[in-house]
């Protein structure tokens, strides 16, 4: 199944990884807490009761794994930057060894002629300001703005992109919604105060950057999906409807238009946001790129028990549908709703119980979902979405939130007791698939 790629000659192919999943080191070297070090504290929180104290031992092994990345010919590598290794309480001190950390990282990728994109927050938070609130104390936007100056200060001549925010909507529900990410909060309102605090820190942040003179792009990262009625019904129809508005346009609709969907908040009601004046005009500045994360549709049943997903593709080990075209509808949609800059596909991958078979990992299962996916985005480009790359989620299998390390979303295999690396079927066809530019 080794298409001909047939994409531009300049598109940008890249592979993603974030801190927390891969880079261990958890304590080192003057790093502070993060939320999901201490989320982890608690057994009940992890499915495997794991942590992320060692992870993939990037931290001590970021040249192998650079080196990793070269060996797949592609142009850009996506990671984060734990906030509290360079900036152990999240204010106050800079400190020097964790940023002399990045800085290693970004002279092994330029030595390899790989390209830098950078997430600033990828759901991390130091616990020095979980402890003042986290991200429901608004004061945290203002301290994520001069983190983001600080590093576009040091950084952001040698960097190609920066994204500001990784998911904010799984920060603000996952984490503060229903409690199954760090820092383990279940509050529908505090969820949707904590999605416009991390939209006034994307602005603020934008803001801080464009003042350091920053050569890099800069932009956000959104987790999107279409939201399919599962019947003709009504009520499916409004569900569906909904459901749209309080996860994609709510995040798109302040950043490009200015003001949240007016469908989301009605349904919000009490638990709409406090938003302060100036908010919204912070937050609407114009992004030189937007990140898009799609791994599924949203499939939307009233009734009781709700329809599950038809899955004719199957699911991944996650449980999620794989549905390829919902790639090409949500793109296109997106490039009908709004003025968009270019769009990079940021994350697209998925989890298989992979395992080592005469050192070798076969996975035919994601080589063909990595194909039909890159199908659907090539039909999207020929609607005339305007897209400049694909990084593939991930590189390296991880510590999987709160999965813990029983996810192997990787096109490299993870031997977590010896840290030893063993390229998939999948990191070789992606390899070759790239290098048929």
């Amino acid at each position: 199944m080794n298409k001909t790629n047939q994409f531009p000659a300049d598109f940008t192919w890249g592979v993603a990884t974030s801190a927390f999943q891969i880079e261990g080191g958890s304590a080192a070297d003057g790093k502070g807490p993060s939320i999901w070090d201490t989320f982890c504290l608690n057994p009940n929180n992890i499915k495997d009761q794991s942590d992320g104290t060692v992870a993939c031992d990037h931290y001590n092994r970021y040249r192998e794994d650079v080196a990793l990345i070269s060996s797949l010919n592609v142009d850009a590598y996506r990671f984060s930057m734990a906030w509290a290794r360079v900036q152990p309480s999240g204010k106050g001190a800079w400190n020097e060894a964790g940023f002399g950390f990045y800085d290693r990282l970004l002279d092994e990728l330029a030595a390899k002629d790989l390209k830098a994109h950078l997430t600033l927050y990828h759901w991390d938070l130091p616990q020095g300001l979980q402890d003042d609130g986290g991200w429901m104390n608004r004061d945290t936007a203002y301290r994520f703005a001069d983190y983001a100056q600080e590093v576009a200060r040091r950084f952001g001549n040698r960097i190609e992109a920066i994204a500001t925010h990784n998911e904010p909507w799984c920060t603000a529900n996952l984490g503060y919604g229903n409690a199954q990410f760090a820092p383990g909060v279940a509050d529908a309102k505090q969820a949707i105060q904590v999605s416009h605090h991390l939209l006034l820190s994307h602005g603020l942040a934008m803001s801080a950057m464009r003042t350091a003179a920053t050569s890099a792009r800069l932009g956000i990262v959104l987790n999107q999906w279409t939201a399919d009625p599962a019947t003709d019904s009504e009520a499916d129809r409004a569900m569906a409807e909904l459901e749209y508005a309080r996860s994609v346009q709510w995040f798109m609709d302040p950043i490009f238009k200015g003001h949240y969907p007016e469908l989301a908040l009605r349904a919000h009601g009490e638990n709409a946001p406090v938003v302060h004046e100036g908010d919204m005009a912070a937050i609407a500045q114009a992004i030189d790129f937007l990140g898009v994360n799609y791994y599924f549709r949203s499939f939307c049943s009233a009734e009781t028990p709700p329809r599950t997903a038809p899955g004719k593709l199957g699911f991944t080990d996650m449980g999620w549908e794989i549905y390829p075209q919902g790639l090409t509808e949500l793109l296109v949609k997106l490039n009908a709703e709004y003025m968009l800059p270019p769009i990079y596909i940021t994350e697209n991958g998925m989890a298989n119980p992979d395992a080592v078979s005469d050192s070798k990992v076969a996975d035919p299962e994601r080589i063909a979902y990595v194909q039909m996916h890159l199908d659907a985005l090539k039909a999207a480009m020929e609607q005339g979405v305007d897209v400049r790359g694909y990084f593939l989620w991930s590189l390296l299998d991880n510590f999987e939130w709160n999965s813990g390390y029983a996810k192997r979303f990787g096109i490299v295999h993870v031997d977590y007791a010896t840290q030893e690396r063993t390229l998939k079927d999948s990191a070789l066809w992606y390899r070759d698939f790239v290098t048929q530019r």
